[in-house]
């Protein structure tokens, strides 16, 4: 039975498990759930997985959620698999391991919680919260610092000095690209000082082209979208307040 991946491109985990997949030439269906539309939220998606978030899939009759386990189980189980990705090396496992747990309570954690409170809350009905992103944003800041300082560290063009990705890389490049959607200001004023993150960006995107691009369209599309919206409200509120001026 094919691969059956529940997602929305929007999500950050969603994307690197789509990526991960098309680079190995697993086959999958592709199933969208669109978190704008509350789609995770239906007793169908609850079925598939009752914490009600995406990624998720169904391999057969196993069912499985949580982003970091499908990568691992992904290039566990699938032929094909380069061994850079999640090497059979079980030192070199522990490793890529200790990246990933970092990544949730760290980096996730001040990058998710900057971007919905700047850019993505209205769109997802919540309030933007000023405190919360101004928060999240030190903490983000912190995050891409020590990936710099430490876990880029080596000769290697990918964390942990390697010269090859791993799950590990696509997973924390995934959530940094979700900081496109912010206007250039504020993404260059966050991105700015980090070349060396900038750089590892790259190195990323071009090991898994063309589909590291194909995938991440989505976040391109939101923030010209976004960057639209803005326009025209700075625009109308400006009439607003000339017509006033002349009462």
């Amino acid at each position: 039975m094919t691969l059956k991946i529940y997602a929305d491109r929007m999500s950050q985990p969603s994307r690197a498990v789509i990526i991960f997949c098309k680079v190995n030439g697993i086959d999958f269906e592709e199933i969208r759930i669109d978190l704008s539309k509350r789609q995770h939220l239906s007793p169908e998606f609850k079925d598939i997985n009752p914490m009600r978030q995406v990624p998720a899939i169904v391999d057969g009759r196993f069912k499985l959620f949580e982003s970091h386990a499908i990568l691992i189980y992904l290039a566990c189980v699938f032929p094909g698999v380069a061994d850079h990705w999640y090497p059979t090396d079980l030192f070199k496992r522990a490793k890529i391991q200790s990246v990933l747990d970092w990544h949730h309570s760290n980096l996730r954690r001040g990058a998710a919680t900057f971007v919905v409170n700047t850019a993505l809350a209205p769109a997802l009905g919540l309030q933007r919260n000023p405190q919360a992103a101004a928060e999240a944003e030190k903490h983000l800041s912190s995050s891409l610092s020590k990936i710099e300082s430490f876990w880029l560290k080596g000769s290697g063009h990918f964390l942990l000095g390697s010269n090859q990705p791993s799950i590990a890389d696509l997973s924390l490049v995934c959530e940094i690209m979700q900081l496109e959607v912010l206007d250039e200001k504020d993404r260059n004023r966050i991105l700015g000082p980090h070349k060396k993150v900038q750089q590892w960006i790259e190195s990323t995107r071009n090991a898994t082209r063309p589909h590291f691009d194909e995938v991440h369209k989505i976040v391109f599309k939101v923030k010209e979208r976004l960057h639209t919206s803005k326009e025209k409200s700075e625009t109308e509120s400006g009439v607003k307040t000339a017509l006033n001026s002349k009462m």
